[in-house]
């Protein structure tokens, strides 16, 4: 079993960043495909952005060019950052573990709030 831990979010005033991380239990780290998405009341969670093993990288169209993913496997941890953030990303932000089996975990979540 993997357990994630997220941290970083918090009240973030628009054109802000925030910086989430991720940490992952376990030695497999490595191996694991990583996930950040996100869910507001009454909306499906959907992906935010997602990176392989290898650090190939994808992004939901919304947040192209203002967030970043990123992993240190040394640490068993994924970043998410986040710059010229918009009202409308705020919700709360999950992280996710995809194991070879096929398997996936998830963290608890954090809130990431934009307003003025």
């Amino acid at each position: 079993q993997v357990q994630l831990v997220e941290s970083g979010g918090g009240l973030v005033q628009p054109g802000g960043s925030l910086k989430l991380s991720c940490v992952a239990s376990g030695s497999r780290f490595s191996s694991y495909a990583m996930g950040w998405y996100r869910q507001t009341p009454g909306k499906q969670r959907e992906l935010v952005a997602a990176i392989t093993s290898g650090g190939s990288t994808n992004y939901a169209d919304s947040v192209k060019g203002r967030f970043t993913i990123s992993r240190d496997n040394a640490k068993n941890t994924v970043y998410l950052q986040m710059n010229s953030l918009k009202p409308e990303d705020t919700a709360v932000y999950y992280c996710c573990a995809q194991l070879l089996s096929g398997m996936n975990y998830w963290g608890k979540g954090t809130l990431v709030t934009v307003s003025s």
